[in-house]
């Protein structure tokens, strides 16, 4: 047969909400009629009674959509319905045109007739395909040219190779979704929280109705040598034999096909996106998109063709071949940013090859970016910040930060009201910080995140070889060597990246504040393995300042370059890598990477009950409209266990401490914020609302509370401590036990 597009159509109606996709009509070797229904998904068989004479032989459901198979006598067939009768003119099978042939069924949604011509031309040349079957999911009428264009451009090429365009009167696509185009349907698209998603589409919807494969196999393909189920954006990789050699040899007749993601680094302006665009893979994607090949011959009779697998049949493992789907195909976007994270996209290098050994054609590479060697080594550590009101503890956080090794320190404040702006200014003049006043007003931020945007262009954070972004409640607790940074480096000498997960510290059932330092007072925190709250595991991370990534964040540095992504060297606090899966976004542990042996991070967020009424008063200052309540507290204020590890490190800290202690206008800056805020807290005890609120805090039961976060899921952190009964809260710390809530409405701040 030489090349030729065939035009047919499914024998689908709907009738009342009845809706038929197909209907196929085969003979059986004694001549028996068989009329094979296919309804789409949702529809009642017990709903369809068949005409006089008809006898229901096989009943199947793929995907929920119902098959039906009859034998049924000559002429007309009037299928009955709660409604009506529905009247059914079956196609007949044409399985000749697709005998003894090497066959893929795909589906086209929305390609053009040029991607579609060099997808036929590359699996008729690279696997010697000689026939193929294309669902056009397009509404009747909407596209006429794509077929005449097809059959132009058939023609021209000499592929001498039949195709079949079935096409359909019903809509194909999950009735509820966009159309498939848009990047709300792409896996790994960025911001979907953010999209403006389209209203439902089903003409143009990802492909709802999963029955098409069997529709293919009554209609057309039965009797194919082989058939083999990939897309029309979908390229198969050349191995040593082909697809539909491989599954006629394979045990049981079926391989399986194993998908991966391709993407253009970019698109020419004005230029249509091609296969050949397609270089680059995401660095960190795992798993892939199962398709199948198989050979009808050597199936189990009960075998069901599916869009990912093939019903009771069994893949010969050996055998399994790989294809990439070329996203900018069935997606086209102006933006590949659009439909994946370009910080995730690496060049490929058999996509590279292909593109110049097979299409003879020159696609945009991505830039070419090598790190920095210059900032390496130890050089200068440094240290971003952001305060608001925190004047008393300065000094401590400072000197035990100096004293460990940092050599730069710089904060950003805003809205002070007890000296803290004055007192770095102080510190500024005499060398020991660089302070900044924080417009995150002026940039429409939030104020942390404004003062990192503004950290990026200061001197001082260009040129340190280490930079960590950390808060004036959080310690970095080195638990190796004499508990320096040059003792830290030195355990994980090939690292340019450490995380450094939190333990949360309580309160330890200190209820005053006094001006000691915290961590003297404070001692007791959640255990190593706290998953729970979401907060818990959360980590910073100190990082070498090597060109890796763009621009630094709250919780590690973010918009990887993804040409360097193979330069990282992440570990956790134990010195255990990190996999690829955290690169690009990963802030918080998990069971499998979280460590404490060399470094961790102390936070003390809530510090006594009387400081976080002013902590609650001021609001955080990375989120400036959210309230520190109760629900707060209950999550952060974890008194499991006595944690004394940094204790041998704090007369470093109290040596440096006494040395700025010891300039009078230090002291004084300090005393004045110690005042401020013992007049703050007097302040807000003195009103009944702050007053209910101390008592609260620092009632038995919120003690309790603190020390049984581990018996907790985590809908009862998200709702808060007024979910929790009291006979909860009675039962024993040590005991085996858990409890957890539904969610209902918001998170309790």
């Amino acid at each position: 047969m030489s090349a030729q597009v065939i035009e047919r159509r499914m024998a689908g109606q709907m009738l009342d909400g009845i809706v038929l996709l197909d209907a196929v009509e085969t003979r059986q070797d004694d001549g028996t009629r068989h009329v094979t229904l296919f309804f789409a998904p949702k529809v009642d068989p017990a709903l369809i009674v068949p005409p006089k004479g008809a006898e229901l032989r096989a009943e199947m459901s793929v995907g929920g959509a119902p098959i039906l198979v009859y034998s049924a006598p000559e002429g007309r067939l009037a299928f009955q319905t709660p409604t009506g009768a529905m009247e059914v003119t079956p196609a007949e099978a044409e399985l000749s045109l697709m005998e003894g042939r090497d066959t893929i069924a795909a589906v086209r949604n929305g390609e053009d007739a040029a991607t579609v011509l060099t997808w036929l031309a590359f699996h008729a040349d690279q696997q010697r395909m000689t026939g193929a079957v294309i669902l056009d999911r397009a509404r009747p009428g909407t596209d006429p040219e794509f077929a005449r264009a097809l059959r132009e451009a058939l023609r021209e090429s000499g592929l001498e190779i039949p195709v079949i365009l079935l096409s359909s009167d019903q809509p194909l696509g999950y009735p509820d979704a966009p159309p498939e185009a848009h990047p709300f349907c792409v896996p790994e698209a960025p911001g979907k929280d953010r999209m403006e998603i389209p209203p439902p589409a089903p003409w143009d919807s990802p492909l709802g109705a999963l029955s098409y494969y069997e529709i293919a196999r009554h209609r057309f393909l039965a009797e194919a040598r082989a058939v083999a189920n990939i897309d029309v954006h979908d390229l198969v990789v050349t191995g040593s034999e082909t697809i539909f050699d491989s599954a006629v040899a394979a045990r049981g007749g079926l391989i399986a096909l194993i998908g991966r993601h391709c993407y253009p680094w970019r698109v020419r302006n004005g230029q249509p996106t091609r296969f050949a665009d397609h270089i680059c893979v995401q660095f960190d994607s795992g798993g892939g998109r199962q398709r199948w090949c198989l050979a009808p011959s050597k199936l189990p009779k009960d075998a069901v063709w599916r869009l990912l697998r093939v019903g009771n049949a069994r893949p010969d493992a050996e055998r399994t071949q790989g294809f990439y789907r070329h996203m900018a195909l069935r997606h086209p976007t102006e933006s590949i940013s659009r439909i994946v994270p370009k910080s995730s996209l690496i060049e490929h290098p058999p996509l590279l090859e292909r593109a110049a050994a097979y299409f003879d054609h020159t696609p945009v590479r991505m830039p070419e970016i090598a790190p920095d060697p210059a900032l390496g080594g130890r050089g200068r550590a440094a240290i971003v910040t952001t305060m608001k009101n925190e004047g008393p503890f300065i000094l401590e956080w400072l000197a035990y930060h100096r004293a460990i090794g940092f050599d730069d320190i710089l904060v950003y404040t805003n809205d002070c009201t007890d000296g803290t702006d004055t007192m770095l200014q102080l510190l500024e003049r005499k060398g020991f910080v660089q302070h900044r006043d924080n417009r995150f007003r002026e940039m429409d931020m939030p104020p942390q995140h404004a003062a990192l945007q503004s950290a990026e262009h200061e001197p001082l954070i260009k040129s340190a070889t280490w930079i960590t972004c950390i808060d004036v409640d959080e310690y970095i607790n080195i638990k190796t060597g004499d508990g320096t940074l040059d003792a830290l480096f030195a355990a994980v000498p090939d690292a340019n990246m450490i995380a450094m997960t939190w333990r949360l510290f309580g309160n330890g059932d200190v209820r005053d504040y006094v001006d000691r330092p915290i961590t003297e007072q404070f001692l007791r925190c959640a255990p190593e393995f706290a998953r729970k709250p979401h907060q818990a595991w959360g980590f910073k991370t100190l990082f070498q300042n090597i060109g890796l990534f763009k621009k630094l964040g709250v919780h590690r540095p973010k918009g990887l370059n993804p040409q360097l992504w193979e330069e990282i060297n992440w570990v956790n606090g134990s010195g255990t890598p990190l996999p690829r899966e955290m690169y690009r976004n990963g802030w918080r542990s998990t069971i499998e990477t979280y460590g404490y042996d060399l470094v961790q991070l102390n936070h003390y967020a809530v510090r006594s009950a009387e400081s976080f009424l002013v902590k609650r008063d001021r609001g955080r200052v990375n989120h400036v409209d959210r309230d520190q309540g109760l629900a707060y507290w209950f999550r952060m204020n974890n008194n499991f266990e006595e944690e004394l590890s940094i204790q041998p490190r704090l007369a470093m800290m109290r040596a440096e401490l006494d040395r700025l202690m010891q300039d009078p206008e230090i002291a004084a800056a300090h005393h004045h914020s110690v005042a401020c805020h013992r007049a703050k807290i007097d302040e807000l005890r003195a009103t009944e609302n702050y007053s209910n609120f101390f008592a609260e805090l620092t009632s038995p039961r919120m003690e309790r509370l603190s020390r049984l976060h581990g018996h907790f899921g985590s809908n009862v952190f998200l709702s808060g401590p007024g979910v929790i009964p009291d006979e909860i809260v009675s039962r024993d710390p040590a005991a085996e036990w858990f409890f957890t809530v539904d969610l209902q409405g918001d998170t309790a701040h």
